[in-house]
């Protein structure tokens, strides 16, 4: 009984929920929607019940000749029955326009919810295969889901006045046949909801299922696999992968769709054998002379649409009921609440480093593991340097970055900016500091000049600015060679775009990161995709450019490394040795060897040449 009723409250929160969102998105409309469905609603009960005056009249009047006391008798009610024919003819039309105005509206304000949402959730929500799940979830039939609820509302509010109207229509011939009316529809009621609430747990427990679909669907489609797809025959592979997953989940939705059927089936001779009995009986009235013939019409009508229209109002709640369980994961999205979030009372921020950051005894995992990244983990970045940071991969040198952006906060100790716990500064304003150039740079399909601008899109850019973070980078002579320059469309994902090669856009990426000209620049392995050559014209100018900030470059080249003013070797979340380029060489440690070992691996390359 507490589940029947906590479901019933759950469905009625998700309609609230979704009647608050469609009347943000779409109120004038939604008046117009209202109006139309109980206009509609009423029409047919007014039709039938001038079926049964036009009946008898024409029983009246039937063997009095042609004359116009005759016609007159019968013009009225037909007239009447064709002005409600295009009164209905209208609201149609007009239906249709209210209705895609109404669903374009609140389709925009869903997929903008979901946007907001998406940006707003921490960064450890994409990294989780359960986080996954919900944000598919919610995408998967938000706007869909939301409009057939929507429309399954309308069509509940339209029939509920319509079966009024054709139940105040029955009443004079007793109350048992509305109560037949009624009853015929609750076994296709209650199959529906069954059938609906399997449907929901079948779709909920294969969401993974269709993810992995559509990573499949990728790999065989997308340009950035396409390379590997055909020098490794992989095409097969993944084909049969997608068809044996395809060929389970379709098993598995045929056997719903035959228990639907088989219910939908019985529902279905049960209400057509309460429809024979309720039909001798009225049968038998007209037998007696009890009801007329107009009687006769005007119960065929309204029990055979009274019994289609208590059947769609048994559809529409099922409807609703299956609808709402799927927006349910829409609102669950909604409800997400991120953890990195601005302090009650946000100190304020420097305008740039003046000290040093400072990792303070922290420890570190992330969530769902048992195993810490850092323990008691102590790192001092002083203001103003360039510092490298190196070591071999697993380390733990991409967690310092995102615990630098503030992705993730520290499980015990804290990182202090100038001495100031940056959990204490607004996010926004603290992450307005800091420019990065990830290791997986993202290739931007705009024009060369918006791709640079997008390094600070709350600045007011210029094209010199942009041309200056452009040559920083060394991708300035490149554009310039470009059809159009700066106004040339980046890669050939949509027509007339240039492409770049992989250090190329590599060399974009760092030009996004200079234009944004915050005073703390991180840079992980920012030559990685460079050729030695481009690497070296690079390196001459990083030092100018970095010149006053505060620079941490995470590398695994030691001829980046050497150019700082201290560096740290990292090795299983510790710092095991830290000095300049010169004094690590000379201490002969873990650095030391690994620099004498890269030197030796580029000789050979050159020898070999």
């Amino acid at each position: 009984m507490k589940s029947k009723l906590h479901s019933a409250n759950t469905i009625l929160s998700h309609l609230t929920k979704t009647l608050k969102l469609v009347w943000s998105a779409s109120s004038w409309w939604t008046i117009a929607w209202v109006v139309m469905l109980v206009v509609q609603g009423v029409l047919p009960a007014i039709s039938i019940t001038l079926i049964r005056q036009v009946v008898d009249n024409l029983v009246a009047v039937s063997g009095g000749g042609i004359s116009s006391a005759t016609i007159n008798k019968l013009l009225t009610p037909i007239g009447l029955m064709v002005g409600v024919m295009l009164i209905g003819e209208f609201f149609n039309s007009a239906g249709e326009w209210i209705r895609t105005a109404q669903s374009e509206l609140v389709s925009d304000q869903i997929t903008g919810l979901i946007h907001k949402q998406s940006a707003a959730l921490d960064y450890s929500f994409y990294e989780y295969s359960e986080y996954n799940d919900k944000l598919n979830r919610a995408r998967e039939g938000a706007t869909g889901r939301s409009l057939g609820l929507l429309q399954s509302m309308g069509s509940l509010v339209q029939n509920s006045v319509t079966l009024f109207a054709m139940t105040a229509v029955l009443l004079p011939y007793g109350l048992g046949l509305p109560a037949v009316l009624l009853i015929s529809a609750f076994p296709a009621f209650y199959i529906l909801l069954y059938i609906s609430k399997i449907q929901y747990k079948w779709s909920h427990k294969t969401t993974a299922d269709r993810r992995w679909l559509m990573y499949y669907d990728y790999l065989l489609t997308n340009n950035a696999t396409a390379a590997e797809l055909r020098l490794f025959d992989f095409s097969d592979y993944f084909q049969n992968l997608y068809q044996n997953l395809r060929v389970r989940l379709r098993k598995e939705q045929f056997n719903l769709l035959k228990l639907q059927t088989l219910g939908r089936l019985v529902a279905a001779v049960i209400a057509l054998t309460m429809t024979g009995i309720a039909l001798a009986w009225m049968g038998r009235q007209v037998l007696l002379g009890i009801l007329s013939l107009g009687d006769l019409a005007l119960f065929f009508q309204a029990f055979s649409q009274g019994q289609g229209i208590v059947k769609d109002l048994m559809s529409n709640l099922g409807q609703i009921y299956r609808n709402s369980l799927f927006v349910g994961n829409l609102f669950e999205f909604l409800q997400i609440q991120p953890q990195i979030i601005d302090p009650l009372e946000a100190v304020a921020i420097p305008l740039k480093p003046q000290q040093c950051i400072r990792f303070r005894q922290v420890t570190f995992r992330y969530p769902g593991s048992h195993e810490p990244v850092l323990e008691n983990f102590n790192l001092t970045l002083p203001a103003g340097k360039v510092v490298a940071i190196v070591g071999d991969n697993g380390a733990g040198k991409s967690t310092l970055i995102k615990l630098l952006c503030r992705f993730y906060d520290p499980e015990f100790g804290s990182i202090e900016l100038d001495g100031t716990d940056i959990r204490k500064f607004s996010v926004k304003a603290y992450r307005k500091l800091i420019t990065v150039l990830f290791q997986s740079h993202i290739p931007y399909y705009t024009s060369a000049a918006q791709n640079n601008a997008l390094g600070d899109i709350s600045a007011t850019s210029n094209q010199t600015d942009i041309e200056v973070a452009a040559k920083a980078s060394g991708i300035h002579d490149k554009i310039t060679h470009l059809p159009l320059g700066y106004n040339s469309m980046l890669g050939k994902l949509f027509p007339d775009g240039q492409d770049l090669s992989g250090g190329q856009w590599q060399r974009l990426a760092l030009a996004r990161a200079f234009f944004r000209r915050a005073n703390i620049i991180i840079l992980d392995e920012p030559t990685s995709a460079m050729d030695p050559w481009g690497e070296h014209d690079w390196l001459e100018r990083f030092r100018n450019l970095a010149a006053g900030r505060t620079s941490i470059v995470i590398t695994h080249r030691f001829t980046l490394a050497m150019r700082a003013d201290i560096i740290h070797v990292m090795r299983a979340g510790k710092i095991v040795e830290s000095g300049s380029h010169n004094e690590l060489v000379a201490l002969g440690g873990f650095y030391a060897e690994s620099w004498h070992d890269q030197m030796q691996t580029t000789a050979n390359q050159v020898t070999q040449m």
